[in-house]
């Protein structure tokens, strides 16, 4: 290209910057915040993994190998016969105890260790100490320095712990050695057994092979050797199993904040298509003095890329502001439980970074191509002439691309999930977003064709422009189309699980009052002997005792729950809310078990079917009876019959008990009798079923607060397009407001049509988002969150809050329609239709 045509191309380019000014940082502003809320939900999750992953290396130390089983631990006589295999260089046995702080409802990872085998396999963990008995002293403890932090405590400060229902003093022997921001403990192996009551019982044991020796291997074959439910792994095993607890949960917030993004690029699209018709003209004028089709591509890619590139500079800080902000305001798990105990420090993530700011540059880059090829493909003749815009649009009309894509999208969200992940259902989302926006012109087309033409000339005209434009009235629409729906289905499928969750608890809460030995931790619980009492309480009509575990059934998978309760095999619907047909048990066959959704989907439990879990270190067989719906216990659960639990396992302990009061007890007085009557009774939380309700949704909507943010952030940003777009067609039309004020419209008439077009605008809009929004909420309902979840639930849509939400986007629309109108119309009459003369 030579100097003078490049000279009249760059001219025409900084001539729309120039003219574009506001379109153009609207847009930045768009990338910048979808840029910003991915960045930030990444760097917040992917910190608080590398603390687990730190801890994890921390607490393991050398071991090539570990050895776990239930969370309640197995016979420490298996220790013994590890350290003697003769590829073993040194074992180290292991506690763990996640213990209920005594004065507060929080817990501290207890790690008990042998000192003089642990200094041959987790050396970092041994505390220096100037008295070096404190190591085996039994009331002695050494924490973290994150864990003195959280606590408040130094050297010789004492820590209470609630151990079943007694509490357990322990002093503050000084800082362990952690470069790990977790909070955790170490004390003596035995110290920890005896104040723990785990006597004879070992959480894991640590095994550092000798030189030579084939990992894998030896791993095979003592896999084999090991009592039922019992695992040997790498440690970094077991990280990966417990960071697939969140991994859902954490893939659906890094989708979900892609959505501001998308809308992002949604509105670089439209501003950019926009901005090539208005300058149609020039862009013929280029071509005809010689300017190449490639170039004239490049050029226009270009711009929306400096537009990308611009957001996602702004972005990125912002979104690490936003991160700092989130982890004080709403803790590092966002909300949803996941990385308690995690005190991550924020640092910028090279790969994060790198994303989110290539994402933030293609998306707008992606957002200019369309509209820059279509500007190359036009002819210079026809473009030089006016009134030639909407032949701009002709290849968005066709209807073959967007049916296909409908089609594909259909497709893939009746395919399975990938490695446990709704993959192609989040590409289902995607192609029908795609496809309904590609559908947008027949749509407007049709939806324009139904209306009764107006007797007044206003509403007439106003009418008429749009139905002679549906192509402008597509790509004006995009953005909001796009955020309005992904609004309209997450609204839809977060007030379903809302209700769903309410009948619920409504069904698993029969009784008149709840009471459990903690909240948290595994180290509360109550004793044959607190059970007998509180049995016998005068007011308690009747009561069921309930003893949860953890039991490892995959080791690449994390722990499902037991949950051993009074049940009757015969009726089990009465006490669980079973979404399969229940099957009864055969006489002399094998014990009934009901697992939840998650156990059909992840392990294959369905009804009818014989399994084995492990209990008391054997094997014990059980029918699968049924299938009960559980919104608590995503990683799978089972419930059996506490007495052939305690059969099986001698366990007489119990976690939790349902009472049913008589008539004249309140929830009042059966606290104050038991704090009374029972020892230790203080320290049990009693809880009624409203308050369990109360409670749990409350926990709901703080997981979803973010979620919420996300949604707001992205209909923002729909909005803000939708102003943009309407306001540069109302100004690329000013010689026809000339035209019509030339012939005798007032500008109040004006004012009418431009508000009728923006009514119009937003009902289609409204009309297309809702129909949108309401197929993806089914996508989301019965396939993102079955295959990420694993749980099922209803259909409610909030028709009020739907409501409120399209009144308020026509009333925006109509006071955009009427502004952008207003400086439109504040150019001379005659200036506004000087190039027609």
């Amino acid at each position: 290209m030579s100097a003078a045509r490049f000279s009249a191309a760059r001219a025409v380019f900084a001539g729309s910057l120039a003219q574009n000014k506001a379109r153009s940082l609207l847009s930045v502003v768009a990338i910048a915040l979808g840029v910003a809320l991915g960045y930030a939900v990444q760097i917040i999750t992917q910190s608080a993994v590398n603390e687990l992953a730190l801890g994890v290396q921390a607490l393991s130390g050398d071991a090539d190998l570990q050895v776990r089983g239930p969370r309640g631990g197995f016979d420490e006589s298996l220790y013994p016969v590890l350290a003697r295999l003769p590829e073993v260089a040194a074992a180290s046995p292991v506690v763990e105890v996640d213990a209920k702080l005594a004065d507060r409802n929080e817990v501290l990872k207890i790690v008990g260790l042998d000192a003089f085998r642990a200094v041959a396999v987790e050396p970092g963990l041994i505390a220096e100490t100037a008295d070096r008995l404190d190591l085996l002293r039994p009331d002695t403890l050494f924490a973290s320095p994150a864990a003195a932090q959280a606590l408040g405590v130094d050297a010789g400060s004492v820590v209470r712990f609630q151990i079943a229902l007694r509490d357990v003093p322990l002093r503050i022997g000084g800082i362990a050695r952690a470069e790990a921001h977790q909070r955790f403990a170490v004390m003596d192996i035995a110290a920890a057994q005896a104040n723990f009551d785990r006597l004879g019982l070992i959480s894991r044991v640590d095994l550092r092979l000798r030189p030579g020796v084939d990992i894998a291997a030896f791993r095979d074959g003592l896999q084999v050797r090991l009592p039922a439910g019992l695992a040997v792994e790498r440690p970094r095993d077991s990280l990966a199993a417990a960071a697939g607890v969140s991994r859902s949960y954490r893939v659906n917030m890094n989708v979900l904040s892609l959505v501001a993004l998308f809308t992002g690029g949604l509105l670089v699209f439209s501003t950019q298509v926009l901005s090539v018709v208005r300058r149609r003209a020039h862009f013929a004028l280029l071509r005809v003095l010689g300017v190449k089709r490639r170039t004239l591509v490049r050029l226009l890619v270009v711009e929306g890329a400096l537009l990308g590139i611009a957001g996602s500079v702004v972005g990125l800080p912002a979104g690490f502001l936003m991160a700092e902000a989130a982890i004080r305001i709403i803790g590092p798990d966002l909300g949803s439980g996941y990385f308690r105990g995690v005190a991550p420090t924020l640092a910028p993530v090279p790969a994060a970074l790198i994303l989110s700011f290539a994402l933030g540059v293609a998306v707008a880059t992606l957002g200019s191509l369309v509209p820059a090829l279509e500007a190359a493909r036009a002819s210079p003749a026809p473009a030089l002439r006016a009134g030639d815009e909407e032949r701009a649009f002709t290849r968005l009309r066709r209807l073959w691309p967007g049916l296909a894509t409908l089609g594909a999208a259909a497709f893939a969200a009746f395919l399975p999930p990938v490695s446990g992940l709704p993959l192609f259902g989040y590409l289902a989302i995607a192609l029908l977003l795609l496809g309904t926006l590609m559908l947008m012109p027949g749509l407007a087309v049709a939806l324009l064709g139904m209306l009764p033409t107006p007797r007044s000339a206003a509403p007439q005209l106003a009418l008429s422009q749009l139905r002679g434009a549906p192509g402008q009235v597509a790509v004006s629409l995009a953005a909001i189309v796009a955020s309005l729906s992904l609004m309209v289905s997450m609204a839809i499928m977060v007030t379903s699980f809302r209700d769903a969750l309410d009948a619920w608890l409504d069904g698993i809460l029969p009784a008149d009052a709840y009471v459990r030995a903690s909240a948290a931790g595994d180290s509360g619980y109550m004793t044959p002997d607190d059970q007998a009492r509180i049995a016998a309480l005068d007011g308690i009509v009747r009561v069921e005792f309930l003893r949860e575990q953890q039991l490892l059934l995959d080791p690449a998978r994390p722990r499902v729950a037991l949950l051993a309760r009074t049940i009757d095999a015969a009726d089990p619907a009465r006490r669980l809310p079973l979404v399969s047909p229940s099957i009864a048990p055969a006489a002399g066959g094998a014990p009934p078990m009901w697992v939840n959704e998650a156990m059909v989907d992840v392990y294959g439990f369905a009804p009818g079917k014989l399994v084995e879990i492990p209990l008391g270190g054997k094997s014990a067989r059980f029918e699968v009876a049924g299938v009960w719906r559980d919104y608590a216990r995503t990683q799978g659960a089972v419930v059996i019959e506490r007495e052939r639990y305690i059969a099986l396992t001698g366990d007489r302990a119990a976690t939790g008990a349902a009472l049913w009061l008589s008539p004249a007890t309140s929830r009042e007085q059966l606290e104050r009798t038991i704090a009374r009557d029972v020892p230790g009774g203080a320290r049990l939380e009693i809880a009624s079923p409203g308050e369990i309700r109360e409670v749990s949704l409350h926990i709901f909507d703080r997981t979803f607060a973010i979620t919420y943010a996300l949604e707001l952030a992205a209909v923002v940003i729909g909005l803000c397009g939708l102003s943009s777009s309407f306001g540069a067609l109302v100004l690329a039309r000013r010689r026809e407001f000339g035209v019509l004020r030339h012939i005798g419209m007032t500008r109040r008439q004006i004012g009418a049509m431009l508000a009728t077009e923006g009514l119009l605008l937003s009902g289609i809009g409204l009309v297309a988002g809702l129909g949108l929004g309401f197929v993806i909420s089914l996508i989301l309902i019965h396939v993102v969150n079955r295959q990420s979840f694993h749980w099922g639930m209803g259909l409610t849509i909030p028709w009020t809050a739907l409501a409120a939400s399209a009144l308020v986007v026509l009333a925006l629309a109509t006071i955009t329609a009427l502004a952008s109108g207003r400086r439109a119309m504040s150019a001379d009459v005659v200036q506004a239709v000087k190039d027609d003369w």
